[in-house]
């Protein structure tokens, strides 16, 4: 297969052709895929359905510390349920809040927390005029989502193989005050899959921020979501942070939404006491206690994070095969003709293809006019504007595999046909 760019305009015709009638194949099918989010499939939510029959028969759930789950209290979680989240993430079982079913809950929380009350004795972030976050991209777009809640300037940081350009990040946290935080997903990110290596880890908690209230959001969502056998490892921020004597920095979160239920986990924030105090506060104004008895059946489910590991395996010979088919696609179809480069992720739930550039919105299109909807172009960058027009976030988790197939059948149609295009306007 010829790459695109050596056709002469003639040869471009005439593929242009041939891929128009390939695409209005593929329409004429009458599709209704969506890969628009990373969302579990059934097989996947499936794991976790004896969960729900755990507390069947059981008359007494009182904890060893005397509390009654089904009553009011423990505002920051079960004790176990905190030690359970405090080995996920590598953190003092004193150090960790264990909430509701979202961890993105518990980040916009963060913000509207040192927005309205302040990060360690400082004043609120709302009477500090304009604030600036730093944003890796390309990144998960509910995060933008909600610093751009806050009219906060969001200033993009690339991604490299190992993470992001720390030369970049050192640089602006180090001289501008009015920066106040960075998002960060550091293992398998959310759409690339890269994992931060050891020496971004360590750089990143060896930061010395010109804001004294300047924050790590470090979203773990992925720490044991795992596509391989050899899966990657992510050095502990919190054990570099301690070592760099810079304990306050970071804040970090996870929660169970994609181990068990996605609409009925457990989410968990980890912080030092200087950076959860207010965070506390504002908790204990907010609620009189989290879901207990959906805390203590997942505490019962997975036990520890052996069982958990053991349960993500599971998920891993579900989700395997799905990356398979993308990458094979994308293998056959895109390499020969240039027109597209993407990521092969050892773990998480995304790949990030990053077709011609001016071509993601058409790709985007062209595959919804088809009947495949995909997350929008730009959806990985601040206010969706990708400036290139290139990057696309294809979710492979929630189609099953014989819809996935005919998904990707014209993602890659679509893509090489916004290709010709552009290269016959050049």
């Amino acid at each position: 297969m010829s790459h695109y760019t050596s056709l002469s305009k003639s040869e471009l015709k005439d593929l242009k052709d041939s891929l128009q009638a390939s695409y209005q194949e593929q329409k004429a099918l009458g599709l209704t895929l969506n890969m628009a989010r990373g969302k579990p499939c059934k097989e996947q939510l499936d794991l976790s359905m004896d969960m729900l029959n755990l507390l069947n028969g059981t008359s007494d759930l009182t904890l060893n510390t005397g509390d009654d789950c089904r009553n009011y209290g423990i505002l920051e979680g079960i004790p176990e349920v905190r030690k359970l989240f405090a080995d996920l993430m590598d953190a003092d079982p004193a150090d960790v809040i264990v909430s509701g079913n979202s961890s993105l809950t518990l980040m916009f929380d963060m913000i509207a927390s040192a927005m309205s009350d302040g990060i360690d004795g400082c004043k609120p972030w709302i009477h500090q005029g304009k604030l600036k976050f730093l944003c890796p991209v390309p990144g998960y777009d509910r995060h933008f989502s909600i610093t751009e809640y806050y009219d906060m300037e969001m200033i993009h940081v690339p991604m490299t193989s190992t993470g992001p350009d720390m030369d970049l990040v050192e640089r602006l946290v180090s001289s501008d005050p009015q920066i106040k935080g960075i998002w960060c997903v550091p293992k398998y990110s959310n759409p690339q899959g890269i994992t931060y290596s050891d020496e971004t880890v360590r750089r990143m908690a060896a930061l010395k921020p010109a804001a004294p209230d300047f924050r790590v959001f470090w979203d773990n969502a992925y720490c044991v979501h795992e596509l391989t056998t050899e899966p990657d490892h992510l050095l502990s921020i919190f054990a570099a942070c301690k070592e760099a004597g810079n304990e306050d920095l970071v804040v970090q979160f996870t929660s169970t939404s994609k181990i068990t239920f996605a609409g009925a986990g457990v989410a968990a924030v980890a912080g030092s006491e200087k950076t959860l105090k207010n965070f506390r506060r504002r908790l204990s104004f907010k609620t009189i206690g989290p879901d207990k008895i959906n805390q203590l059946r997942h505490l019962w489910f997975l036990k520890d994070v052996d069982g958990i590991k053991q349960h993500m395996e599971k998920h891993r010979k579900i989700m395997a095969p799905r990356f398979e088919v993308v990458l094979r696609y994308l293998e056959q179809e895109l390499k020969g003709p240039g027109v597209a480069s993407w990521t092969n992720p050892k773990g998480g739930y995304f790949v990030s293809v990053d077709v011609m550039e001016g071509c993601a919105k058409r790709v985007v299109a062209l595959c919804k006019e088809a009947g495949v909807t995909l997350t929008g172009a730009g959806a990985t960058y601040p206010k969706g504007e990708d400036p290139k027009d290139s990057n696309i976030r294809i979710a492979p988790s929630f189609p099953p595999i014989e819809e996935l197939e005919a998904a990707m059948k014209v993602f890659c149609i679509s893509a090489k046909l916004a290709a010709v295009e552009k290269l016959l306007e050049v």
